[in-house]
């Protein structure tokens, strides 16, 4: 299936970022850290959806045509998903148990999951593809009203910044997410709405099966 379109919208929102975040490191570089080696923010916790799990699959399995290296960032992905979901149950048996949705997710936020696309000389193995909360992480965000920032940086909490809006990334991601969907023919139709662990992006086999396609209809470009 061509996913062209789609993915060409989802590069330009990736531009986006990256000049987002050229302008506030240019605007505050003692404050800005991000350098080679730096791996703090491959162990942040997070999930992608639909339209960038699809392209960040289809770059891991362009780049990494070698059995053995292949193979390698996919045990890397099992081991990851592994502790991603004992993660995730562990917030589910909290939730039934009482702890509040706040405490849950500030919970979450403070667990660390290596990435499997990290390799062992700290550096990442997609990194020119590499999604969108990696490329924002190490400048000023903003979740829901709260502000976030990386604690290897100088930046002050608490403090005054501009910041990247991930909610209004979210929603474009959410946005191409759908579109795709309506155009494809598919029986599972909030199938924009997933969200997907890097982890399982990275093992998932994205084929008609697995997306719902029921017959051979090309999507409209």
């Amino acid at each position: 299936m061509d996913f062209t379109k789609y993915f060409k919208a989802y590069e330009e929102l990736a531009k986006s970022v990256d000049k987002a975040f050229k302008k506030v490191a240019d605007d505050f570089p003692k404050e800005v850290n991000c350098k080679p080696g730096c791996s703090d923010c491959c162990y942040a916790l997070f999930d992608l959806t639909l339209i960038e799990s699809l392209y960040i699959n289809k770059k891991f399995r362009e780049i990494y045509t070698d059995d053995v290296k292949r193979h390698e960032i996919i045990n890397r992905a099992v081991k990851a998903d592994r502790e991603i979901h004992r993660l995730k149950k562990k917030a589910f048996d909290e939730q039934k148990q009482g702890v509040s949705d706040i405490e849950i997710i500030g919970m979450m936020a403070m667990e660390r999951v290596r990435c499997p696309l990290l390799n062992e000389n700290n550096q990442c193995d997609l990194y020119d593809f590499r999604p969108l909360n990696c490329r924002a992480y190490g400048v000023p965000t903003e979740t829901g009203g709260t502000s976030h920032i990386c604690g290897r940086t100088g930046f002050v909490q608490g403090e005054k910044y501009p910041a990247i809006k991930m909610d209004k990334l979210y929603e474009f991601l959410y946005q191409i997410s759908n579109e795709l969907v309506k155009n494809m023919n598919t029986k599972f139709t909030r199938m924009g709405d997933m969200l997907i662990p890097l982890s399982m992006a990275i093992m998932t086999d994205f084929d008609d099966n697995y997306l719902g396609i029921e017959d051979s209809k090309e999507i409209e470009l």
